[in-house]
């Protein structure tokens, strides 16, 4: 659940194995919620190609994550460095990579245990509502962090 106290970060970073579903659907769903104020991004471990499964789970939401580049931690510390009040990690593998990265700075580093929609076999319905099992257990957690809890002491 929530960390008691924690306030509503201004950039979060989310990040999973290989920023091609969990991490993109996360930071897709945080901006819906977050609001011109906090800045929301997504990284890997390693980086895959955007997975259609997750367009299409999201693009059922009405929200288009089809632009999106999939990148690693060492692309983003390149390009814009780690400069976030929180790190969700959504695998054991970003889990760790967040925090060696971490170590020495103020981040916060939650892990959020989401399981991988691509490990699902089946048709493709079958497969598409893993995805959309997926998305909408991050939606929730979403809300639970960041809309629906009580305000930090600020």
């Amino acid at each position: 659940m929530v960390p008691s106290g924690a306030a509503k970060p201004q950039a979060v970073l989310f990040a999973c194995g290989l920023n091609s579903v969990r991490s993109p659907m996360a930071s897709a769903l945080m901006r819906q919620v977050a609001g011109p104020g906090t800045y929301v991004a997504s990284a890997g471990v390693r980086k895959d190609e955007l997975d259609p499964f997750a367009v299409a789970a999201m693009a059922d939401l009405g929200i288009d994550i089809g632009a999106h580049k999939p990148t690693t931690f060492e692309e983003l510390e390149d390009l814009e460095g780690l400069n976030f009040d929180l790190i969700v990690t959504l695998s054991p593998q970003a889990h760790h990579r967040a925090l060696e990265l971490t170590r020495t700075s103020g981040v916060d580093v939650e892990y959020w245990p989401t399981p991988d929609p691509t490990a699902i076999e089946g048709t493709r319905e079958q497969r598409l509502q893993a995805y959309r099992e997926v998305r909408d257990m991050l939606a929730k957690r979403i809300r639970q962090r960041f809309v629906d809890a009580p305000p930090g002491n600020e």
